[in-house]
């Protein structure tokens, strides 16, 4: 933990997130993350409070400054009254302009004491660094497949399957219907990164046969934090909570990727235990 705040110190004072003109332009780092969320087509306000992490109150206040400076406007969504959304003005896209070029500025500042292997070095800490922040706040939970989130994220992995498998996907040609995810026959898990689905995972509750893992799918733009193996041992958890010594899940050849997670998860390739029609290589772990 130490390690931890000592970094975030460091951080803080390198970048000049305590400095009330960030980057010498006359306004706090909070604000001029705004301007630039915002973005040069705008950005409903639901997204944006997501995005940032904001509460409403933090995220109006900041609006109302940069809108009492003419920078950005807040008006209703031509397409929905009820959704509000924040756009630059001419004035704002020019300080948005600006406020990049001052952030390259403090990149090149940032690199230029540091010698061509140090800054190769502490680019490559940077991104695995973000990486991992990214990953922590990954969020996941029981969600009810008839959830808005839940739809989305197994529509996905469907349009996915039916794009790489060579037969194509047909979900009622699946064993697994939606029924199956709900107590007491089973359960999805569902991952979100600011607010927005970004995986899934089931578990399935056969009497007398081990828990069934189905329906893992992650979102290709967060591929590479880790988020599959995370599902994974949520799930398996999950059954372990619920008595269960061991599980089963089956995978189809077309993705090599997954197969090489399982394997590498300590599952074992057993013989087909079920009559699943996109199934091809079958697994079991004891727990």
């Amino acid at each position: 933990m130490t390690r931890v705040r000592r970094f975030n110190r460091t951080v803080t004072q390198r970048v000049g997130a305590l400095d009330d003109h960030f980057l010498a332009l006359d306004r706090p780092l909070g604000q001029a993350r705004v301007l630039w969320e915002i973005g040069t087509d705008g950005v409903d306000i639901r997204t944006l409070r997501a995005r940032l992490g904001l509460d409403s109150g933090y995220l109006s206040r900041l609006l109302r400054a940069l809108a009492d400076d003419g920078l950005v406007r807040v008006e209703n969504s031509a397409a929905d009254a009820r959704v509000r959304t924040a756009r630059l003005t001419d004035e704002g896209r020019a300080e948005r302009a600006e406020l990049d070029r001052r952030s390259d500025t403090m990149a090149a500042d940032m690199l230029g004491g540091l010698s061509p292997a140090e800054r190769d070095r502490l680019v490559a800490a940077m991104g695995e660094v973000e990486r991992l922040l990214i990953a922590s706040t990954v969020r996941v939970g029981v969600v009810d497949p008839g959830h808005p989130h839940a739809r989305f994220c197994l529509g996905s992995y469907y349009a996915e399957l039916a794009e790489r498998f060579e037969e194509g996907f047909d979900p009622a040609a699946s064993a697994t219907g939606e029924a199956d995810l709900r107590p007491p026959n089973g359960l999805l898990l569902v991952a979100t990164l600011a607010d927005e689905p970004v995986g899934c995972g089931a578990l399935l509750f056969h009497p007398g046969e081990p828990a069934y893992i189905k329906r893992m799918w992650v979102s290709r733009t967060v591929r590479g934090l880790g988020l599959g193996r995370r599902l994974l041992r949520e799930l398996e958890g999950t059954a372990r909570e619920r008595g269960h010594t061991k599980v089963h899940l089956e995978t189809n050849r077309a993705l090599p990727e997954a197969i090489r997670m399982y394997r590498t998860s300590g599952y074992r390739e057993v013989d087909r235990f079920n009559d699943e029609v996109y199934g091809h290589h079958f697994f079991e772990k004891d727990l």
